[in-house]
C-alpha cells in the first residue's frame, strides 16, 4: 500500500484526527481520511453514515452496505464513521440526503469540492449512541 503523505490537516486547518477504526476506513485503511495522489475519488469526509444516506449512494451506484471483503471492505450500518468521497457526499447534499460529518477528521482536499459552510452545517461530534442514525 502506498505511503500517505504527512503531515495533513482538517478542514479547519489543524491537524486531521482519525476517523474510524471499527470498521477501519480510509482510503489508506489506517482509520484517516488521508488522501494522496492514488486516490482519485478524494476519500476525504469524515461521515457518520446514516440509513437514508446509505440508500441514496446504492440509489447512485455505490453500494457501502454490501461486505467486499478483496477490498477490506465491511459494508456499513448506520452509525459507522466511514471517509467517503468529497463528490458523492456533495451529491447526496443536493439530493437532501446528507449525513453527519466530522470536521476535525475531514481531510482539508475536501474544500476543493465542498464549501466549509456546507460541511459546517452538517458537523458533529462523534455520537456516544448512533443508535438514532
Amino acid at each position: 500500500m502506498p505511503e500517505r503523505p504527512s503531515p495533513e490537516l482538517n478542514v479547519l486547518g489543524e491537524p486531521l484526527d482519525p476517523c474510524g477504526t471499527e470498521p477501519l476506513t480510509g482510503f489508506y485503511r489506517d482509520g484517516c481520511c488521508s488522501t494522496g495522489d492514488q486516490d482519485l475519488g478524494l476519500h476525504t469526509i469524515c461521515a457518520v453514515v446514516t440509513a437514508e444516506f446509505l440508500a441514496h449512494q446504492r440509489s447512485i451506484g455505490n453500494d457501502l452496505g454490501t461486505p467486499m471483503p478483496a477490498y477490506r471492505f465491511p459494508g456499513l450500518v448506520p452509525g459507522d464513521r466511514w471517509c467517503v468521497t468529497a463528490r458523492n457526499w456533495l451529491r447526496a447534499h443536493q439530493d437532501g440526503k446528507a449525513c453527519p460529518v466530522v470536521l476535525a477528521s475531514t481531510h482539508e482536499r475536501t474544500l476543493d469540492i465542498v464549501a466549509l459552510e456546507v460541511l459546517a452545517s452538517y458537523a458533529v461530534d462523534v455520537p456516544d449512541d448512533p443508535a438514532g442514525l
